[in-house]
């Protein structure tokens, strides 16, 4: 028969203790469930209102008009659309390969001193109030476009997109690097072991392994560009048009007119019809159902990214 004394049982907590640690998860699913809610709560009143303008206006109509002028009640998507995709374009051109180029830098090359003030110099720029990007586009974007030969008008979409390129910058860099940080350094230094330079690694190594992350900052980026209201608000004029396709690169100098730039028109008009004020959760629904879709891309390539090093 042994005569060993059983020891302290290290599993068991205070009764007091399990409560507090009930009562914090509790909590925070409270919290977690409390996002969701409201997420869920925007898109029902979004739709909503929606199903009211769609009861009135032809959704065929809505989604292939050309003219979009609330006080004459045409209430076309494409010339919104149109404005929206230069902006997406003009500042993806701008942000992807800067961003990327960013992170590059700093995962691959940089000493810890100059990452130290890089990327706090990086993170500045996501912190900039978007409205003073606008304001640096009208005030001295446009006219030093004109300075060097670009006839662009007083409002014009190139200043704006530029400026929104500019802002999602950081975005891209951010989530980049930590992509390319992610990466085994096994990976590495096996082809530093076969003779590679850095340059070699990082081209034929790094950021190969790091795509699926690499893309999912573009995603995200170019979601963030499409949602943008002040910059093009304040620079982007308020001229819904569409696209000349005879003349593509005319459209640039000219004043366009976004999803959101439309929403914030008919917000703060003194006088707007029941039927285009429902509009404005229209555009808002469709700019909600582009943007998740985009985000839910996102998270799909960022899962398969973290299946490959786990």
């Amino acid at each position: 028969m042994s005569t060993e004394t059983p020891g302290p049982d290290i599993t068991s907590r205070p009764r007091g203790r399990a409560a507090r640690e009930r009562m914090y998860r509790y909590v925070l699913l409270l919290c977690a469930s409390l996002s969701i809610l409201v997420t869920l709560s925007i898109v029902v009143l979004l739709a909503r209102d929606a199903v009211t303008f769609f009861t009135i206006v032809d959704p065929l109509a809505f989604f292939g008009g050309t003219e979009f002028q609330i006080n004459r009640d045409q209430f076309g998507l494409l010339p919104l659309l149109s404005g929206t995709l230069i902006v997406t374009v003009i500042s993806a051109a701008i942000a992807l390969p800067t961003g990327v180029a960013a992170a590059v830098y700093l995962s691959e090359y940089a000493s810890d001193r100059a990452r130290s003030i890089l990327k706090p110099g990086l993170e500045i720029l996501a912190g900039i109030p978007t409205v003073v990007y606008g304001i640096f586009a009208l005030v001295y974007v446009t006219p030093f476009l004109r300075a060097i030969g670009i006839p662009v008008n007083t409002f014009n979409i190139l200043s704006a997109s530029i400026l929104v390129g500019i802002m999602i910058i950081p975005m891209v860099s951010s989530l980049s690097e930590d992509a390319m940080s992610s990466v085994p350094d096994s990976l590495r230094q096996a082809g530093y072991g076969v003779g590679a330079t850095k340059y070699e690694v990082t081209k034929g190594i790094v950021v190969p392994a790091a795509a699926s992350g690499i893309f999912s900052s573009f995603i995200l980026a170019l979601s963030r560009a499409i949602g943008e209201t002040m910059i093009v608000v304040v620079a982007a004029g308020s001229r819904a048009q569409m696209l000349n396709l005879s003349e593509p690169l005319q459209n640039v100098y000219e004043g366009f007119q976004p999803m959101t730039a439309a929403m914030v028109q008919i917000n703060s008009a003194d006088s707007v019809s029941q039927i285009g004020f429902t509009s404005m959760f229209a555009i808002g629904l469709t700019l909600f159902a582009v943007t998740f879709l985009l985000n839910l891309a996102s998270n799909r390539i960022a899962a398969r990214y973290r299946e490959e090093y786990e």
